[in-house]
Formats: structure tokens, C-alpha cells, sequence
């Protein structure tokens, strides 16, 4: 068949790497088109469209970094004290209007525009005055405690560059420019659902065989971490017809379509053979645990991320191939990198060499080491281990069995989940 151009293209093995199927993923994806313009407070959690443009100097006058005087360094006494005469105060917002001349000093506030004619600040705490006159130790600097004009942000600069996605600090950074509004990219569209005759509403008694669906709470919560605007198509059984309609429904309406369950080799697992004939699967496999069956494909013009269906499995595939393809597509550039860290490992862990599995853990400081420990029981239906943990045990597909006491690698959930 021929290759659609941006379409997922067949792998040479069912079976990927963790680090192929990451690349596999994000080596197909480019943002999604669409911008809109929002205001300051409107772009937090938002991709920016557009490269962000310093329109003035922050700050906007060469001011003071500290509480203490202004003063001409040439009036100074390098190997003894200085008296110099105070002729008035400069405030934040209320700077001293006239020069400072020879042998004088202006009282100055901490972010107050330095006066003319001074080119020093001398921090108050190693000063004395007394009578309208200050006494200043030797070993001053020329320039010491001066904030230029345009140190933070100079006039015609890139602030934000485009890709950059707005947290706390990045609206702080626009409204110290002044500026109203920025342009965006516009949000991710996913739509998700889960699969499966087992699956039973929440408020709903459970009937003999079944089970509730946490699995689109979990992706509800992390879906919507990212920003994304959500469409929730609830539970769909396992029969093929309502799962072609749901598909059919999701790719009309949606960027991303996100499932969860049915890909493995059961026998109602029907969503493989389904994407195949509505779509493309580029894999569906990948040596880890847990999570092995995943499959990555298109239907129509959406992109499908077919999860396990175990909640752990859910939250590790989410967490190590999704998200950053959700956030690929929104624009981001360039992605964050998950924060790895070294760290002695108080259990004995049983590995299978030849995948890549991903522990739960509880990240301590202990006598000045990191160490990590399990989270509780690992099964991947156990869901409650992720609560207790902060971080995943990254075990390497080369690596065999844990000794305690060994060093291992963590990635920590802050900034990740």
C-alpha cells in the first residue's frame, strides 16, 4: 500500500524499545495549525504562537538593587571613610529629581531610578549617619548594587520565543512588558474513551464480573494538566460495530484519539484489527513493563494512542510516550526533559533482562543519599501504588536483577505527573 505522506509507516518489528517507540512517535508529529489570541492570564498552560517581542527596557531605568545611598564612586576614600552631605531620598516611583555633586549622597529605596550624577549605591547596613551626613567605609565598588536598564529584557529582544508553553513565571515575563494579550496556538483536541463489557459507571452497583472504570479519570486528570480540550465518549463494549462508530465519531472531531484497553491478543481485543482497516497501526509492542501492548496508529486525520487497559499500565504509557507527543503537537519546543536522578535502592527487585520496566517508588533523602524504595505491591492493576509513590524505578532493558544497596535510576513524578 502506498505510504500516505505524514502517515505512520510500518516497523520492522512488531516489537520496540521503550526509546524506539518514543522516537518512532515523535519523528511523525508536527503541531497542529489553528492560533488565537488571549490575555495575560488566559495564556497560562498555552503555547505560544508567536515569538513574544521586548516592546520597552525591563527594567526601564538603570535603578537600585538594594536599600542605601547613591553616591559619585570618585567621592570616595579608597583606604579610609567618606562623609558625604545627604541631599534628599529616592523612592520607588518617587525618584530624586535633582544631581548629586561632589561630596554628596541621596537616601535610596530598593528598585528607585538612580539619581543623576551618581553612579554607586553603598547598602545601608555598612553605613552610619548622623545630622543630614553619612559615613562610608572603604572597599567600595564602582557599579556595586546597580540594575541596568534592559538587563532583564532589552528593548527589541525575543522575551518568549514561539513553542514556549506559559507557566507562573512566563505571565510575569509578558506583563512586566506591558502587554495585554499574546497570541497562542490553539488547544489540542482528544478525545478518549474506554473499552471493555466489564466496565461498570461510578455511582452504579457493580454487577458479578464487573469492575469501575478508573481508567478515564486517570486520563481525565492528566489530559487535563496539559490543556487539552477534552471529549469524553464514556465506555464502549466490545463489539466491533459500536467501536467502529466510536472511532468513526472520534476521528470527525478530534486531533488525538485516546483508548484505553483492547490491544492486546484476547479474543475481543478488537481495536488492532480495527485501526487497521479504518487506518494505520505503525506498532503495537513495545519491551516494557508495564504497558507492552500499546499500539500508536492513525484513523483518518486523527492520531491513536491505544493504551492497556491494567490503570498502572494506563499512567506509564501515558506518562512515557503520550504526553510528550500531546505536547508535540500543541507546539511545544523544545520538549522538557524527564528528570533522572542516581539513587541506592533499599529493595531486592527481581528484573527479567531484555525490557525496560518502570517500578513505582518513594524517593528519600536518607543520611545525605538518595534512596528509593517500592511503593507497594507492583501488579500493574494496582493503582493505589501511584498514589503512595513519587517517582518510577527505571530499570533498563539490559539490566537483570536488583541487589539492595545498588544504584539505580528514578524519574521523579514532579514536573512529569
Amino acid at each position: 500500500m502506498e505510504q500516505k505522506p505524514g502517515s505512520p509507516r510500518a516497523t520492522r518489528s512488531p516489537n520496540l524499545t521503550a526509546a524506539e517507540a518514543r522516537r518512532a512517535i515523535l519523528e511523525r508529529l508536527a503541531p497542529v495549525s489553528g492560533w488565537e489570541r488571549v490575555n495575560v492570564r488566559g495564556a497560562l498552560g498555552r503555547v505560544l504562537a508567536e515569538d513574544v517581542i521586548a516592546p520597552c527596557n525591563v527594567p526601564a531605568h538603570d535603578n537600585s538593587a538594594m536599600d542605601g545611598y547613591a553616591v559619585r564612586f570618585t567621592d570616595l576614600d579608597a583606604a579610609g571613610e567618606t562623609t558625604l552631605s545627604v541631599v534628599g531620598t529616592a523612592f520607588a516611583g518617587k525618584p530624586f529629581s535633582g544631581m548629586v555633586g561632589a561630596g554628596q549622597a541621596v537616601r535610596i529605596m530598593t528598585g528607585a531610578p538612580i539619581p543623576q550624577g551618581a553612579d554607586t549605591i553603598v547598602v545601608q547596613e555598612v553605613t552610619r549617619s548622623d545630622q543630614g551626613k553619612v559615613f562610608i567605609p572603604a572597599g567600595q565598588r564602582a557599579g556595586q548594587n546597580l540594575r541596568r536598564a534592559g538587563e532583564d529584557l532589552a528593548l527589541g529582544s525575543v522575551a518568549l520565543p514561539s513553542g514556549k508553553r506559559c507557566g507562573p513565571a512566563e505571565l510575569g515575563v509578558v506583563a512586566s512588558l506591558g502587554i495585554a494579550e499574546v497570541t497562542v496556538r490553539r488547544r489540542l483536541r482528544v478525545a478518549f474513551f474506554s473499552t471493555g463489557d466489564e466496565l461498570a459507571s461510578i455511582g452504579k452497583p457493580l454487577a458479578p464480573g464487573e469492575v469501575y472504570d478508573s481508567n478515564r479519570y486517570t486520563l481525565f486528570g492528566a489530559l487535563s494538566r496539559l490543556g487539552c480540550e477534552l471529549l469524553d465518549m464514556g465506555v464502549v463494549r466490545d463489539d466491533p460495530a459500536a467501536l467502529e462508530a466510536a472511532f468513526r465519531e472520534a476521528a470527525c472531531s478530534a486531533d488525538v484519539i485516546l483508548t484505553s484497553g483492547g490491544v492486546s491478543v484476547g479474543e475481543a481485543d478488537f481495536i488492532r484489527e480495527l485501526v487497521n482497516r479504518l487506518g494505520e497501526v505503525a506498532f503495537w509492542k513495545i519491551d516494557i513493563k508495564p504497558g507492552r501492548p500499546m499500539a500508536f496508529g492513525r484513523v483518518g486525520d486523527a492520531w491513536l494512542f491505544g493504551l492497556p487497559g491494567n490503570p498502572v499500565a494506563v499512567l506509564v504509557t501515558f506518562y512515557q510516550f503520550v504526553q510528550d507527543a500531546l505536547l508535540a503537537l500543541s507546539g511545544v519546543s523544545p520538549l522538557p526533559e524527564a528528570v533522572m536522578l542516581d539513587a541506592i535502592c533499599r529493595d531486592t527487585i527481581r528484573k527479567q533482562a531484555g525490557r525496560r520496566e518502570f517500578l513505582r517508588g518513594r524517593l528519600t533523602l536518607t543520611d545525605g543519599r538518595q534512596t528509593v524504595q517500592l511503593a507497594g505491591a507492583q501488579g500493574s492493576g494496582i493503582l493505589r501504588s501511584m498514589s503512595e509513590a513519587n517517582c518510577f524505578i527505571v530499570l533498563a532493558e539490559d539490566r537483570g536483577d536488583v541487589t539492595a544497596g545498588e544504584a539505580v535510576q528514578v524519574q521523579v513524578f514532579d514536573g512529569l505527573v
